[in-house]
């Protein structure tokens, strides 16, 4: 049986209450490289489920994280 990272990083977090996930996501943050896909499914998971002010304001949070940066 084969399995994608969508259904692997799903099951790992199945069940799991919100201190836990709160836990691995604070885990992965600033961890090896290898964590970030991870992480990029979770947020999918949010993109997906959020109104369209809320990813507006994702997308500002962003935007001005990445122009802090370049100051």
């Amino acid at each position: 049986m084969e399995i994608n990272l969508r259904q692997a990083i799903n099951q790992r977090v199945q069940g799991k209450d919100n201190d836990e996930l709160k836990e691995i996501i604070e885990g992965s943050i600033g961890n090896e490289e290898m964590a970030l896909p991870g992480l990029g499914v979770l947020f999918e998971m949010i993109w997906n489920d959020s109104t369209d002010a809320a990813r507006k304001k994702m997308v500002t949070t962003l935007h001005k994280h990445l122009n802090a940066q370049q100051a």
